[in-house]
């Protein structure tokens, strides 16, 4: 089985509350809705990768047992989000009769931060008068776009990036399982770039993997990301007053990664808050607030090079200002 069956399989293979790890707030309240076979209308909220769905799924799994995809409806509102589909399938799902000893069906729609807002005042309504016979649970990275009064109505649940130890373990697994050759750095590597996103991290020992034994160079270069240590060098000639030496290395990293601007900027903005690099706060702050600035003068269509070399000039001259 390769590392991208094995993924599908992780993820639609069914599961319980109890195979669900770093979440245990969450499992908690929501084995008390399985207890009880009664749960109001729930909103997972949180980054990418860290659960949601699998939750979702899992929860339906201890309320109806191994057939409980019989009693969900799942769309995905990033495809299916206008209001025809609210109208339609799920209006259609919700109305119908729970069968005789299941409490209520289920309606998962995932990525609902992506519905239109016509869409969001239809379920809004849907809501409100199919609860007898239907709960609906909303997965959203960004739970700000869902109005205010689909949240009044949900009970809502935080979750969070997963843990260093959970995500290297998991990935440490499916290497061994696949025979997959691997340094640990690099695998405390993947966990630092996907930021807790399991799905994320997955995909990268997956791409890692398929240049040979799994190494630190080799996630960054499937990741189209340089190395820390370069990023830090740059910032180190350009704060002592290199211009050209930084300007040099910066070039350097778009031919050889391929990297944007943006990439570079991303890169720096994460740099200059790392432990490895010591430079005075008040810099610090500074150089935070210009990144900003050319990362908005980037993705208004500025050109790289110019903008960037703006910005190494720009740290130069820091850098002479403070010695």
């Amino acid at each position: 089985m390769s590392i991208a069956e094995l993924l599908w399989v992780e993820k639609y293979r069914p599961r319980t509350l109890d195979d669900i790890v770093n979440q245990k707030e969450v499992v908690e309240r929501l084995k008390v809705f399985v207890r009880e076979r009664s749960m109001p209308h729930l909103l997972f909220a949180g980054p990418p990768g860290t659960g949601k769905t699998t939750a979702a799924h899992a929860l339906a799994h201890d309320l109806y047992g191994e057939n409980y995809r019989q009693y969900m409806l799942e769309l995905n509102a990033s495809d299916e989000r206008g209001i025809n589909v609210i109208r339609e399938k799920v209006k259609e799902f919700a109305r119908s009769r729970a069968p005789e000893g299941v409490p209520f069906k289920v309606i998962l729609l995932d990525e609902s931060d992506n519905m239109t807002g016509d869409a969001q005042q239809a379920l809004r309504r849907l809501m409100e008068l199919y609860t007898a016979s239907t709960r609906f649970i909303l997965v959203a990275n960004y739970p700000s776009k869902i109005i205010d009064p689909i949240q009044s109505r949900c009970a809502f649940f935080r979750f969070t990036p997963l843990s260093r130890d959970d995500v290297v373990g998991r990935l440490r697994y499916i290497a061994e399982r696949e025979g997959v050759d691997y340094d640990d750095e690099a695998l405390d590597t993947i966990y630092e770039i996907s930021e807790g996103d399991m799905r994320r991290a997955i995909n990268v020992l997956q791409a890692a993997s398929a240049m040979g034994k799994v190494t630190i160079e080799t996630v960054y270069k499937v990741v189209g990301m340089a190395r820390p240590r370069e990023v830090r060098e740059m910032l180190k000639q350009a704060l002592s007053g290199d211009f050209t030496g930084a300007r040099n290395l910066m070039r350097k990293l778009m031919l050889e990664y391929g990297l944007s601007g943006e990439d570079i900027v991303r890169q720096v903005h994460r740099e200059i808050f790392s432990q490895e690099v010591n430079i005075p706060e008040e810099l610090r702050v500074m150089i935070a607030d210009y990144l900003g600035e050319i990362h908005f003068r980037l993705i208004e269509g500025s050109d790289d090079d110019i903008q960037l070399s703006a910005l190494l000039a720009w740290l130069a001259l820091m850098g002479k200002r403070l010695k």
